[in-house]
């Protein structure tokens, strides 16, 4: 099974954080099913195309499946989505040994969040002082729901 450990922050300093980082990328998504229980995402990732499989979120923790496909076919199935696409820039910044991925979304809604992949749980993190407030395990910041705008 595949697992995804992530914790999710507001940004208070974007500047500050675009700053820090070394790459972007554009990244459109839809959602062909944003049930609780099983989201299912596609994604543009600059010229590359997936589509990914989440389980409910336990906290920071939840199943992740991502196969890439075509980007034609990605295409096509976001012209499917059930939810206005998401556009957004994604940011990465190397911090004290975790890679930071800062999305600005311009579509459907405007916001800033910072997200940090972990290998376990209870993995202690310094922030960065651009980080602000946690809301991890908060549903109104899952990408599912910022898609509803």
């Amino acid at each position: 099974m595949g697992k995804e450990i992530e914790r999710k922050f507001l940004v208070a300093d974007v500047d500050a954080a675009i700053a820090a980082s070394t790459s972007s990328v554009r990244i459109m998504q839809g959602y062909l099913s944003t049930n609780p229980d099983t989201t299912v995402r596609v994604r543009i990732r600059g010229t590359q195309g997936f589509i990914t499989v989440k389980s409910r979120s336990n906290g920071a923790e939840r199943g992740e499946w991502e196969y890439e496909i075509p980007v034609s076919e990605a295409r096509e199935l976001i012209d499917l989505s059930v939810t206005p696409i998401i556009d957004k820039t994604r940011y990465l910044a190397a911090y004290e040994g975790h890679i930071w991925e800062i999305d600005v979304f311009t579509q459907p809604v405007s916001m800033v969040l910072a997200e940090v992949e972990l290998k376990e749980c209870n993995e202690s993190l310094v922030f960065p002082d651009w980080v602000a407030e946690e809301v991890t395990g908060d549903s109104r910041y899952y990408n599912s729901n910022i898609a509803r705008g």
